[in-house]
């Protein structure tokens, strides 16, 4: 009796969890702009779209299958206008070779299995075609549905009229599809472009941010120095998903009419593009330099004049952690006084790495002997100083486009 109770109280308990999730995930679709956000909106307009396809082609046209206007809009409906577009002409497209090959083979060898075979197999092979993309499942998809109202149709005019009547009714779907995101709520995802680039430099940040102090200190041990080399490597998918959501973001404002409120976000996203190209240049030298690291056996070479060296390579990317940490907050709002402190953190920055290359000259370091680290370190410093820079120069000059934007629109 008492393993009822208690399996009882354990399934209430897992119902009010679920409830629970359920209500927390409906707070932060209404009070934020998030994936919950953009999950329910997309929910909304496809059956908005669908209801409407359903009216029109169930309603208005009496088609005899009015189901493929409503899976057409929900089909195309897309995170963009751009893409919802692109997506409906190569679905239309699709669905017009399927229905083509099926009509072509049907009415040539009639409604046999040998004649399903025949469409089966140029259907599935006309799908492979590139420029169809991922829609060139649906080329099969439609002949065969196209097949089946085929053999159900009683005579030559039914079966070509309802035929074309398949294409029409992607046609409607397609365009309810498209007209309903690019008017109701469209989607825009320009703060989704900073967000890989918080994403990237806040990486970038944490990681140098661990680097700095122990190079300070000449706490250089085995453990440390292969936990930053894993750490480095994971920067690279990071930096693909933030030239991803720069993608995305750069592709809501085509076909958009929202874009129209917001004037110079062409320069923005230029200027955020040249940033993430840079941040990821930026990965590859911070890799190259922990497997340096890493294969300094812990800094434990036995040069006595080595402190100085690794303190002042400390103090450097002590600089460029700063840099990253202001990238890892950056606004548009806020850019043309982000891009001065940027670009004050950047002199501070160039600063150190002179200053370290003073300390290697000084310290009659062997730059050149290739079994020793710090040639290669010092080369690694002076890329990244020159990826730093450079995106601290492409902000600053997306900044004065913009202002000089606003003094030509003043004066017109």
């Amino acid at each position: 009796m008492n393993g009822v109770t208690a399996a009882g109280q354990r399934t209430e308990a897992a119902s009010q969890g679920r409830v629970s999730r359920a209500r927390q995930w409906f707070r932060r679709a209404v009070g934020s702009g998030g994936h919950e956000r953009h999950t329910m909106t997309l929910i909304f307009k496809s059956t908005l779209a669908a209801a409407v396809s359903w009216w029109v082609a169930h309603d208005l046209i009496g088609a005899t299958s009015p189901a493929f206007a409503p899976f057409s809009a929900v089909l195309i409906m897309q995170v963009t206008v751009y893409r919802s577009l692109w997506q409906a002409l190569r679905y239309v497209g699709a669905v017009s070779v399927g229905v083509a090959v099926q009509g072509a083979l049907g009415f040539l060898a009639g409604p046999h299995l040998l004649t399903f075979v025949l469409v089966a197999l140029v259907a599935l092979a006309v799908g492979r075609w590139r420029p169809l993309g991922s829609q060139g499942s649906q080329v099969a998809t439609a002949a065969f549905f196209a097949f089946s109202t085929y053999v159900a149709a009683a005579g030559s005019a039914q079966r070509w009229s309802q035929l074309g009547q398949i294409i029409e009714l992607v046609f409607i779907g397609c365009g309810i599809g498209v007209i309903v995101n690019m008017v109701v709520l469209p989607p825009m995802r320009y703060r989704s472009a900073e967000y890989g680039i918080h994403t990237l430099a806040h990486s970038l940040c944490d990681l140098v941010g661990d680097m700095y102090p122990a190079l300070r200190e000449g706490k250089l041990d085995e453990e440390r120095t292969r936990q930053w080399r894993q750490r480095a490597v994971q920067l690279g998918p990071i930096a693909q998903q933030a030239q991803s959501s720069l993608h995305t973001a750069w592709e809501s404002t085509l076909y958009n009419p929202r874009r129209l409120r917001r004037r110079h976000r062409p320069r923005t996203f230029s200027g955020y593009q040249a940033v993430v190209d840079a941040l990821e240049r930026v990965t590859y030298q911070v890799t190259s330099m922990t497997r340096s690291l890493d294969q300094w056996g812990g800094g434990a070479d036995g040069e006595s004049n080595a402190a100085g060296f690794t303190r002042a390579y400390g103090d450097f990317l002590a600089s460029l952690a700063h840099i990253a940490e202001l990238l890892a907050d950056i606004d548009e709002d806020q850019l043309h006084r982000q891009s001065q402190e940027l670009c004050q953190a950047a002199a501070e920055a160039q600063r150190c790495r002179d200053r370290l290359e003073d300390n290697a000259r000084e310290s009659s370091l062997p730059l050149s002997d290739p079994g020793r680290p710090y040639g290669i370190l010092m080369a690694e410093a002076t890329r990244l100083m020159d990826e730093f820079q450079h995106t601290c120069d492409v902000l600053q000059h997306g900044v004065d486009q913009a202002d000089s934007g606003d003094a030509g629109s003043s004066s017109s």
